[in-house]
């Protein structure tokens, strides 16, 4: 398993577990991660304004339904969908969270096939700040 954090400078920062990965382990270093600070203060605007882009509200839509947990595209696509009523498919989705993920705010971990991500905690956004400078 590997979990690549990026910071806004575009520098990366790779955690990776070998071995026989479990259940257990996985949760250890996603622990780990969570645990180097909580997270960062999220301005919330729940109003979807036609000014918007479709990448702002997905940046929105992850900041509301998904502060504390890891999700999938899939996921976001769904919630996205419900949130904004209009029609987004699944690889825009996909595009926007890997977009975000480059951008810092967004963790990214791939196991096999399956992709999650999750919102960065101020702890660790200020770590990579401050070795990105």
């Amino acid at each position: 398993m590997r979990v690549e954090v990026y910071d806004e400078a575009g520098n990366r920062y790779t955690i990776s577990l070998e071995g026989r990965v479990t259940r257990d382990n996985a949760l250890r270093v996603l622990d780990m991660v969570e645990l180097l600070g909580g997270m960062r203060g999220v301005a919330r605007d729940d109003t979807h304004t036609p000014e918007l882009s479709k990448f702002d509200k997905v940046r929105l839509v992850v900041e509301k339904h998904f502060p504390l947990v890891w999700f999938s595209p899939k996921d976001a696509a769904s919630v996205y969908q419900k949130e904004t009523k209009e029609r987004a498919s699944l690889s825009t989705i996909s595009t926007y969270l890997a977009r975000l993920s480059k951008r810092g705010v967004l963790i990214r971990t791939k196991n096999s096939n399956r992709v999650l991500y999750r919102l960065i905690s101020a702890g660790l956004q200020e770590m990579a700040d401050t070795r990105g400078n």
